[in-house]
């Protein structure tokens, strides 16, 4: 490959066509908005602070519809409108700081020491970076996004491919009788803050890729993630065929001829976006499995005639790194060797050598191919998400080294962090600017710093709390009004949750991905309990949300039973489940729960995230210990539900079940409601400093970063 194209401010070749689309967009605005069509086309604005609300100055009620989308809102809000916003000096001079603050921004050196010339290419399946942006499912693509963010405050030379989906993730509907419905919605890339990639006869930059015995051509869009490049492929181009055209129509598409399809585009196509841009990556991360043929198509590169020599693949090896993200069988997709073979075909490695990289025993010829046994095998570096992932995870692939106890298997553990400007609401940033002192953000890693937090004063910490509590329960009653409207429910159980929802009771929330293993059914186990909860003198609200794959029927039976219990008034009016969680719901569940629970069966949580989002907040947790937790719970900062690994899991469900309500009914509840004479919880409050202060610094995408880059980055692990 060729050295990467990097200008001063540290852009790669695509960076013309982001400006051209922005001076487009600038032409039919007010000249004193003009700066905000630059600032549109950098994702950076949506955690700048202030940056989401000058936006919804101009039309918040347009800014809503169109996803938060600043492109689509300066493309369609009303010339008046526009000429109101123009004419509003403060509005005015937000623009203009925010355009100062990007330029500054993107005039910084690079930092870490790792050659700009030679980034880390970060690949893929899904990117949460923004909710306008629909390329995500859920925690894997809300943790790449917040991977990209650190990588863009802490100038790391990095560039990021994934693929641009047509119709994205589905769409959720619950029916009336609590049984998911899903859906599809078109997204049209020129109204997304992206610039589709040209060469310099102006044309659209493309590679070409064989899948299946086509060559399928797949274009390049540009995203902006502050000074960090998102490159998305995108094969719905009319010159392929209609099939072809449909591999980045769906994420996680459920037909395995298309879903291979797409990680082959990943993987293989990944790596030639990568060269067709003049960027030779110094490390290639991925981020999962689904892109477990860059490095072999990386290796092809390195070598001549044809043919990928053993060196060639060494040299590839030595310059991927790769993280697994889940301990489920079903989580590590795998497809028969024939399958692979006609997917593939045109890869210059005999078929029966990649076939063997990606089986546990290379020698057993009816196994079939699996992604993840592949990136192992080409990774000099692998990592699990959290110390007690990366225990499972050597144990799970310890026969892929047969000749090793599972102890002494190479993988590593690299714990999950989170962004946390993108995460923290607007009043608990502002708390902190008064006591951790201006640009603490900065010094997210900083210990001592955070030890500030003890001198809050109680009456100033609770306010800010309540006022976020506030402010998800507004959001929550409107929203719980229109999903109930949208089912069909009957009258007086739309307006219940609006009527009964208050911003002062203990709120409680539990917002992933429906999976079974998730263990939903916890919550209605014991309904006598949950009704007395709801109902008692000191009151619990419950919000739910969360998506169960389109084929997981028995996570959807799981939600159809959550449903059953709505006939109780108690149920009604406490308790709301959300449809269609997204990033801007879990921001605004996040932000304004109390308590944030987890009871996965362990050991199945890789690690979690949408817990430290609410730690960021000031919000508690109640968790089994596993994933993160079992690392972060240290008996003041939280409550924890024991994580053994049992043979008899209906039994253990059950003893998780009743810690679960004994831990409500004795702890948490008290604790919320026990005041002193000026009406403050003195015990709470003291647990949410302790969680402020032991958790945002250990579980920060900063920490997160920092270990990647002087660890995997750095070359260190064994490789395979």
């Amino acid at each position: 490959m060729h050295n990467a194209t990097v200008d001063d401010a540290g852009g790669y070749i695509g960076r013309a066509d982001v400006e051209l689309a922005s001076r487009e967009l600038a032409e039919r605005l007010p000249e004193p908005l003009a700066p905000l069509a630059r600032v549109a086309f950098n994702y950076r604005w949506s955690w700048q602070p202030g940056g989401p609300d000058v936006f919804a100055a101009i039309d918040r009620e347009r800014f809503e519809l169109c996803l938060q989308n600043p492109v689509r809102l300066l493309s369609e809000a009303s010339n008046r409108a526009l000429k109101r916003a123009a004419s509003e000096p403060a509005l005015v001079r937000q623009a203009r700081l925010l355009e100062e603050q990007l330029d500054a921004d993107l005039a910084r050196p690079f930092q870490s020491g790792l050659d700009p010339a030679s980034p880390v290419a970060f690949l893929c399946a899904e990117y949460g970076v923004h909710v306008s942006l629909p390329v995500y499912s859920g925690g894997l693509g809300a943790l790449a996004g917040d991977i990209l963010k650190e990588a863009s405050d802490r100038a790391l030379p990095m560039v990021a491919v994934g693929l641009m989906y047509r119709k994205g993730y589905f769409r959720q509907r619950i029916d009336a009788g609590g049984w998911q419905h899903e859906y599809w919605v078109n997204t049209d890339p020129q109204r997304l803050p992206a610039a589709r990639v040209t060469g310099p006869d102006g044309c659209p930059l493309s590679i070409t890729v064989p899948i299946y015995g086509s060559d399928v051509e797949a274009y390049i869009w540009r995203v902006d993630v502050g000074r960090v490049p998102l490159f998305l492929l995108d094969s719905d181009i009319s010159r392929n065929s209609p099939t072809d055209r449909w591999i980045t129509a769906r994420l996680y598409e459920a037909d395995p001829h298309i879903r291979l399809a797409q990680y082959v585009l990943l993987g293989v196509g990944g790596v030639a976006a990568l060269r067709a841009l003049n960027i030779d990556p110094g490390v290639i991360h991925l981020n999962e499995g689904h892109a477990a043929l860059a490095p072999l198509a990386l290796a092809e590169t390195l070598s001549t005639n044809n043919h990928v020599s053993e060196e060639a693949l060494q040299e590839a090896r030595s310059r991927t790194v790769f993280t697994t993200h889940t301990p489920v069988a079903a989580g590590n997709d795998t497809y028969p060797a024939g399958q692979v073979g006609e997917a593939i075909s045109r890869l210059p490695l005999p078929l029966d050598q990649t076939l063997a990289l990606g089986r546990t025993h290379p020698e057993n010829n009816s196994e079939p191919f699996g992604v993840t046994q592949a990136a192992l095998r080409m990774s000099r570096a692998a990592n699990g998400v959290s110390r007690r992932h990366g225990e499972v995870s050597r144990a799970m692939w310890a026969p892929v080294w047969d000749a090793r106890a599972p102890e002494d298997a190479p993988i590593g553990h690299v714990t999950n962090g989170v962004h946390v400007p993108t995460w923290v609401g607007p009043t608990m940033h502002a708390l902190f600017d008064e006591h951790l002192g201006a640009g603490w953000p900065d010094r997210v890693l900083d210990t001592q710093m955070w030890e500030a937090v003890r001198q809050i004063p109680d009456e100033q910490l609770w306010a800010a709390r309540n006022a976020q509590r506030t402010e998800t329960v507004e959001f929550l009653r409107r929203r719980s009004t229109q999903d109930r409207l949208l089912r069909g429910d009957t009258r007086e159980y739309v307006e219940a949750a609006a009527r009964a929802f208050q911003d002062d009771v203990l709120t409680i929330g539990f917002a992933r991905r429906v999976a079974t293993y998730k263990r939903l059914e916890l919550l209605t186990r014991d309904p006598d309990f949950i009704i007395s909860l709801l109902s008692g003198e000191r009151p619990v609200q419950v919000v739910l949300a969360g998506k169960a794959h389109p084929r997981d029927e028995e996570a959807k039976h799981s939600l159809q039973r959550l449903f059953g219990m709505k006939s109780a008034a108690e149920v009604a009016g406490r308790v709301i489940y959300l449809d269609d969680y997204d990033l801007a719901t879990g921001a605004m569940l996040t932000q304004g729960c109390d308590v944030w629970l987890n009871v996965p069966r362990p050991p199945l949580e890789a690690s979690g995230t949408s817990g430290m989002k609410a730690a960021v907040n000031g919000g508690l947790q109640l968790s089994v210990l596993d994933g993160w937790w079992a690392e972060g719970y240290d008996g003041s900062n939280g409550w924890a539900i024991e994580g053994e690994i049992a043979d008899d899991p209906d039994a253990q469900d059950q003893r998780h079940a009743e810690a679960l309500h004994q831990l409500l009914k004795d702890e948490v509840v008290p604790t919320f409601y026990e005041r002193d004479e000026r009406g403050l919880p003195t015990r709470w409050l003291e647990m949410v400093r302790s969680s402020l202060i032991t958790l945002i610094p250990q579980f920060s995408a900063a920490r997160m970063l920092e270990d990647y880059v002087h660890g995997p980055y750095a070359g260190a692990g064994a490789g395979v």
